[in-house]
């Protein structure tokens, strides 16, 4: 059976996003991965992007495809089938910059509900929670993370800031992010590259109005009104 892409993922949003939301990050991906574009076209991205906005922004096409990826939907293979967390130094470095991959995934998909359980980072990560305290200890006291009382873990804006910065100088971590959700994949294989190569956060710039002066000097606002198709 040939594998569902997470259209989700791809467009880097929430898959309880509202149609406006898809419609906005519909119109700011198409201007970016058109062919046409000299600095930023990709036709196989484009080609991607034009499927998942016919799936999505029809609500009986999407329905069907949230079941269908509900149903086909694996858990993660665990980041310590190919992250070395045991070495002495280096797997205890390794362990903070996954356990920072996983919670920045979170976040980004579900920025009101940025929780991870310490269930769920042990069996994301693939080894028991006794080596997560003094993890958690250290990236809790950089100020990182934050951990309630139930044990969840939580990003904090400094953590976003260290794993956005970081990215290129720690290979790493940036093999956890572009592998994608914390460095999930499916049967073992990376995941399709047209899912997990954006090397930035994608941010939508709200509509902006612009003056246009027609003929007579009068004045109209553009991009606040209108047929907003793309």
């Amino acid at each position: 059976m040939m594998e569902i892409p997470d259209y989700y993922e791809f467009l880097q949003i929430s898959p309880n996003a509202d149609p406006d939301t898809i419609h906005r990050v519909y119109r700011f991906l198409a201007v970016r991965l058109h062919p046409d574009n000299p600095d930023t076209g990709d036709a196989q991205k484009f080609f991607l992007l034009t499927q998942a906005y016919d799936v999505l922004s029809n609500p009986e096409r999407r329905a069907e495809y949230d079941a269908t990826r509900k149903n086909e939907a694996s858990p993660p293979v665990p980041l310590s089938t190919w992250v070395d967390f045991m070495d002495n130094m280096e797997g205890e470095l390794n362990r903070r910059l996954a356990l920072l991959a996983v919670l920045y995934f979170q976040r980004r998909a579900n920025p009101y509900a940025p929780e991870v359980s310490l269930l769920d980072i042990e069996r994301r990560m693939g080894f028991p929670r006794d080596y997560l305290e003094f993890t958690a200890w250290y990236l809790r006291n950089k100020g990182y993370i934050t951990r309630a009382d139930n044990s969840d873990f939580t990003l904090t804006v400094e953590g976003v800031d260290f794993v956005e910065a970081q990215r290129v100088n720690i290979p790493v971590l940036d093999k956890l992010l572009t592998a994608g959700k914390g460095a999930s994949t499916t049967g073992g294989a990376a995941a399709p590259k047209a899912l997990t190569s954006s090397p930035t956060p994608i941010i939508v710039p709200p509509p902006t109005p612009v003056d246009v002066t027609d003929g007579n000097g009068a004045s109209e606002g553009i991009g606040t009104h209108g047929n907003d198709d793309a």
